[in-house]
């Protein structure tokens, strides 16, 4: 992710998948290379998604997982598409506006 005016996060093109939710194209992106926190398996795995065409306020989940790449080896479940279309879901219901700018969307799972 990359700040951008008015404490806006935008999501890096490069790594970010598509995904289809109800007929609206999204990006997502889960950070390759884990923070030192994550890597140490101190803080959860977290992932980002925004709107494909008209990105503005971005979603931020923060998973109940280690990072699939901590550095101690703790069992970790990978980041399924089906995890993302259903955090896309949940932040929808509980007032997610992706095409409106703002700040990020936290959504705890």
């Amino acid at each position: 992710m990359r700040a951008v005016e008015g404490g806006a996060v935008a999501l890096v093109r490069k790594g970010s998948r598509h995904i289809v939710v109800d007929g609206v194209t999204y990006r997502w992106r889960l950070r390759g290379r884990p923070t030192y926190d994550q890597g140490m398996a101190w803080s959860p795995c977290t992932f980002a998604v925004e709107h494909a065409d008209s990105p503005g306020t971005t979603l931020v989940v923060t998973t109940d997982q280690p990072h699939p790449s901590n550095w101690l080896g703790r069992d970790a479940r990978p980041v399924l598409p089906s995890d993302v279309a259903e955090a896309i879901g949940l932040a929808l219901r509980t007032g997610w506006i992706p095409t409106n700018p703002g700040r990020p969307f936290h959504l705890g799972r």
